[in-house]
């Protein structure tokens, strides 16, 4: 007869035979993006992406760690443009570099260096429509095996996402008050 410790391995067992091979099939790579019109032109939005300076007014991530340090070097705006964080916990340390840039979109070069390691590209796109801008934030990168189990036990276009509309919505608001 099995004992309950000897039903519970074959359980715990299951369990994570099964999310390893949900995570299995998962895909390498990931994509999360928002978009929302902002009720201003795109010269008006640009800078607020294009210049790290500004990023303060409008990035959910700059709350995370109010004791965060910062470092800006490179270009001051567009291409070249290079913000390096350090910070708690919750907002880890990482760079980004604006990899390309133009009156319609703005590419980053985004690296984190802790909690985890990972190399994605942000990108946000400006279009012009009917008196307003449509700007979209999205980000692609890789999923390595560890990350993918996490996957399958959180929703991370949910959760990254969430950030991203609280960004737009604030860089909507600073925006539209310039």
């Amino acid at each position: 007869m099995l004992t309950a410790l000897a039903i519970f391995a074959i359980v715990a067992a299951v369990v994570i035979a099964i999310v390893l091979l949900l995570a299995a099939a998962k895909p390498d790579t990931f994509h999360v993006e928002r978009s929302m019109a902002i009720a201003a032109p795109p010269e008006r939005i640009l800078p607020l992406i294009d210049d790290f300076r500004n990023w303060r007014s409008w990035s959910p991530y700059e709350k995370l760690d109010p004791a965060m340090k910062r470092t800006l070097s490179g270009a001051e705006s567009g291409k070249g443009a290079v913000y390096e964080w350090q910070g708690n916990g919750k907002a880890g340390q990482g760079r980004m570099e604006i990899a390309a840039a133009s009156p319609s979109k703005v590419a980053i070069d985004l690296r984190f260096l802790k909690p985890f390691r990972a190399h994605n590209l942000a990108e946000f796109r400006l279009e012009p429509q009917d008196g307003t801008t449509k700007v979209t934030w999205a980000m692609d990168g890789k999923i390595p095996f560890a990350a993918k189990v996490m996957h399958t036990i959180f929703n991370m276009d949910r959760m990254i996402g969430k950030d991203f509309e609280a960004g737009l919505a604030n860089l909507k608001n600073v925006a539209e008050k310039s």
